[in-house]
């Protein structure tokens, strides 16, 4: 069994959703919040090579056109 979200689970059996779909709701969220947290991961490490990418760009038309 995946991992589920207890409060939006207690949440849908209170608003009266059957046990099957408010069993199933959770555990496609977490999913959703695993998949979430690898993308914010793989952008952090694009960000940095942009930086480092426009930090060497930079350096390289510095000694290019320095007189």
């Amino acid at each position: 069994m995946m991992t589920m979200i207890a409060e939006l689970y207690d949440a849908l059996i209170a608003a009266g959703t059957p046990e099957d779909k408010a069993r199933k709701a959770p555990e496609v969220m977490a999913a959703c919040e695993i998949h979430f947290a690898k993308i914010d991961i793989e952008l952090t490490v694009i960000k940095w090579m942009v930086g480092f990418n426009l930090a060497a760009t930079i350096g390289a038309l510095m000694l290019l056109l320095r007189h």
